[in-house]
């Protein structure tokens, strides 16, 4: 049995302590001295007449016998029951990042005595909520959420998924997972105050929109609109959002319809975006000669964040168009409008399109070295927000390429998709 288990199970705190000043061949008086603790607090903590000493007395004590500060936490909220100093040792388990440390703390004031079970979860949950540590507060607010389920206490339940779901949404790989966990909180809705609903609402479809549910994400973003009475730059990406899902939709008067409301938001990025959405369904609708002096004056205008996004429409419509020129001149112009760091699916997705787009054009100009590099770029931006279907499409092209010309795929441009297959796709279906 390991040694730390064994004194932990079977000795008190007292014992612990002058096990260690033995072996350190200090007197009680002599630790008194080095830690400033009284050697009759020392005396007594070391008999076991005081079952919990203070904190900080074992703090100092323990500093001075160098014992591991979290061995002798872990023992000590064994016998602790003050909330406040519960909390205090949970800060400083979130510290030392030892996360069985962290659930026993935690769980061990949720049961506090001294707090009934609502202000005990409470407690806790706003204490996580003041945490910069995220892997800490996705393990607490689960075990809040556990806990408040167990008690039947649901706004807890609904508070505690919410947060969840704000966390784990922010992985562009597990998107689907964290909007399928983020459709329970619909069931505790009720319980959320009028602020959390509408965030719930809005973050939801924006998440939807990602995932191309379309449908949904205008469901959620309605919800969304018909609570916030004031204007904030996330009712706006949500409108967006909204407008863009009716796009895809091929609902195109829907699409004016809110563009109309949309463009009186007071946010820089509304108006770039007004314009070019207004763009992208004129050239949806075949109406290139109106779309594409639109566009082009869209490149020009816009900032940098949306241009990748008016570049892909441009470049699909000039293939439709056998535009080989345009297309080549656009190419040209790539420091100009690809985003630096992207952070959104849709952006991701849309760097995708591109290099999926100027590896079709490279092929059929006779560079095929480019054309592949260009295809696995592609590749590997969509790998990044798990874009299946994406994927599928550029894969498509690629081997589309080699039949029509009725030529046999090199090995070394099976090796480079492989490991992008590796890298991006493959660990993502483990």
């Amino acid at each position: 049995m390991d040694e730390s288990v064994g004194t932990l199970q079977f000795t008190t705190i007292g014992d612990i302590i002058k096990k260690h000043r033995e072996q350190a061949s200090l007197s009680i008086t002599q630790l008194s001295n080095l830690s400033g603790v009284h050697k009759g607090v020392i005396s007594k903590i070391e008999l076991g007449d005081t079952k919990r000493p203070e904190l900080r007395t074992i703090k100092a004590i323990s500093h001075v016998l160098e014992i591991p500060y979290q061995k002798i936490v872990a023992h000590y909220i064994d016998v602790e029951k003050r909330v406040e100093t519960l909390k205090e040792l949970l800060l400083e388990a979130v510290q030392f990042a030892n996360e069985p440390l962290v659930s026993k703390v935690a769980v061990k004031l949720l049961e506090s005595p001294q707090e009934d079970t609502y202000n005990a979860i409470e407690q806790l949950y706003l204490l996580t909520k003041n945490l910069t540590e995220t892997a800490f507060q996705l393990l607490l607010y689960k075990i809040i959420a556990q806990y408040a389920r167990e008690r039947g206490v649901p706004p807890y339940v609904a508070k505690s998924l919410l947060q969840i779901y704000l966390i784990e949404r922010l992985d562009l790989k597990q998107m689907e997972d964290s909007f399928k966990a983020g459709e329970e909180i619909l069931y505790y809705v009720d319980f959320l105050s009028q602020e959390e609903k509408i965030i719930y609402y809005f973050r939801m479809g924006l998440q939807a929109f990602a995932i191309k549910k379309y449908k949904q994400c205008i469901e959620l973003c309605e919800a969304g609109l018909a609570l916030e009475t004031t204007e904030t730059e996330l009712k706006a990406r949500a409108y967006l959002a909204m407008i863009n899902s009716y796009y895809f939709l091929d609902n195109f008067d829907a699409v004016e319809k809110h563009l109309d409301v949309f463009e009186k938001f007071r946010y820089d990025f509304v108006t770039d975006a007004t314009k070019t959405t207004r763009g992208i369904v004129k050239a949806r609708l075949k109406k290139y000669d109106t779309a594409i002096p639109l566009l082009r004056r869209c490149l020009d205008e816009v900032s940098k964040d949306i241009k990748i996004h008016v570049v892909t429409e441009l470049l699909d419509v000039y293939f439709q168009t056998e535009d080989m020129d345009s297309i080549a001149e656009l190419l040209a112009r790539e420091e100009e409008f690809l985003p630096d760091s992207p952070q959104t699916p849709y952006k991701h997705v849309s760097i995708g399109i591109y290099h999926q787009h100027k590896g079709n054009y490279m092929v059929r100009m006779g560079q095929l070295d480019a054309g592949m590099n260009s295809y696995v770029t592609s590749l590997q931006a969509y790998g990044t927000v798990n874009a299946e279907e994406e994927i599928v499409k550029c894969m498509a092209d690629i081997f589309s390429y080699f039949s029509n010309n009725s030529k046999s795929m090199d090995l070394h441009f099976v090796d480079m998709i492989h490991q992008v297959y590796n890298n991006y796709i493959g660990k993502n279906r483990k």
